[in-house]
């Protein structure tokens, strides 16, 4: 990496040029004779900081030749100066790092990271820092469609609006032929599950692949987006995997959330994919698949932490720390007698607080509020606002708990379709 990729942003008090304003610009020859004209500009794209220039492309009697940045005498507006002959220029032919800005970046798509939001390079903003053109940032306002409509000699009256700072920024590079590139996962690892999930439905579908294909070395993570993804994307981005990859997703995803978007892919599709499952996971979705998904019962999540009332509270909190229950539903821990029906409930910050050699029981809220798998959202979502519930327990006629309904699986299905957006949350 050198050191302008390294660089601190660059000062406010360095010139900046608008590519688009480069763009078509005149090329001379070192003997002052005019060579062609500018048709694009050449980066490299790092692992972060400001991507330097390494060449620009020069149209010449119809050819693409390559200028190599350290034969570029001059760089404006107005002309573009070679330090050698045109005719020494070579063709043109993409180097595996490299981007062209005006056919790979601009009017493209960006994840602004800082922001959580896409923003398009309406402009691309060019500076010289140390001696080295670099990018600094990009223009996602209207100011530069307008920029464009003007003669060349205008151009640059026209100021800029809100530019972004490129090392706030990651582009779309799947495209590229030789970009041999993706986007960082550490990057988006910053970024909450949801805040990733408004991206990949805000942005086209190959851009939504090419930010999974980038989460999906964390697969923790990749389901994570994939539950926080409407319906229609979540289908979407599984009918273009085989059945294997369809797999090793759902695996990875709450069994709840898994269900239903099983039950959404094509019938044909469902049983090979369900019998990739690992088996545990398997039996969880067939149990799933018995019930309504507009009742208790599909909207259940059979992940839970359960223990009878004789327990301590030093067994609980280890029973706790030991399970792989998501954090907001271990955060509630169900206790039962030792028939296994559900006689209590207790928040695991209370056993924190409770001594450790006390029995549960002694501990826990008895007669919990709970509903039969039967039960409509409409009386679940009573029961959960009436009492203040944020997890609330599905039990059979003996009390046996099935699962718990999260309060997030009653609002998605509450909430008017595309909420998301309706809201302006997608940044």
């Amino acid at each position: 990496m050198t050191d302008v990729q390294k660089s601190e942003p660059p000062s406010t008090a360095v010139e900046v040029m608008h590519l688009s304003c480069l763009l078509g610009s005149q090329v001379k020859a070192s003997d002052g004779q005019p060579a062609g004209k500018l048709s694009d500009v050449i980066v490299r794209l790092g692992d972060g900081g400001y991507p330097p220039l390494t060449g620009v492309v020069v149209n010449i009697a119809g050819q693409e030749r390559f200028a190599h940045i350290h034969d570029v005498a001059r760089l404006d507006c107005d002309e573009v100066r070679l330090s050698t002959d045109a005719g020494r220029l070579g063709p043109f032919e993409r180097r595996p790092g490299e981007v062209l800005l005006a056919k790979d970046v601009a009017g493209r798509h960006l994840i602004h990271l800082k922001g959580a939001r896409l923003v398009r390079a309406n402009e691309i903003e060019l500076a010289c820092v140390g001696g080295r053109w670099v990018v600094i940032g990009v223009d996602p306002t209207s100011k530069p469609v307008l920029r464009r409509l003007l003669p060349r000699s205008a151009r640059t009256r026209v100021k800029g609006g809100g530019v972004v700072d490129w090392a706030e920024i990651e582009p779309f590079v799947s495209h590229v032929p030789t970009a041999r590139l993706r986007i960082p996962l550490r990057k988006l690892a910053r970024l909450h599950p949801a805040q990733l999930a408004d991206l990949v439905e805000a942005a086209s579908h190959e851009e939504g692949e090419e930010i999974i294909a980038a989460v999906g070395d964390d697969r923790e993570l990749e389901a994570d987006v994939f539950e926080e993804l409407d319906m229609e994307h979540q289908v979407e981005f599984l009918r273009s995997r085989s059945d294997d990859e369809a797999a090793r997703v759902l695996a990875a995803m709450a069994p709840d959330d898994a269900v239903d978007l099983l039950e959404e892919l094509d019938q044909e599709r469902r049983l090979p994919i369900l019998q990739r499952l690992p088996a545990a996971h398997q039996r969880k979705l067939r149990s799933l698949l018995n019930y309504n998904p507009e009742t208790a019962g599909g909207l259940m999540n059979p992940d839970f932490v359960a223990v009878a009332a004789s327990s301590s509270v030093e067994e609980a909190l280890a029973e706790v720390k030991r399970s792989r229950v998501a954090p907001e539903a271990a955060g509630v821990v169900l206790v039962t007698d030792d028939a296994g029906h559900l006689t209590g409930s207790v928040l695991a910050v209370e056993l924190l607080r409770a001594n450790a050699a006390a029995t549960v029981g002694s501990v826990a809220h008895p007669d919990p509020v709970a509903v039969t798998p039967d039960a409509d959202v409409h009386e679940v979502s009573r029961a959960m606002s009436d009492y203040n519930l944020a997890i609330l327990p599905v039990v059979d006629e003996q009390r046996t708990v099935l699962g718990l309904i999260s309060v997030d699986d009653v609002l998605e299905l509450l909430l008017p379709e595309g909420w998301r957006r309706q809201y302006g949350m997608t940044g």
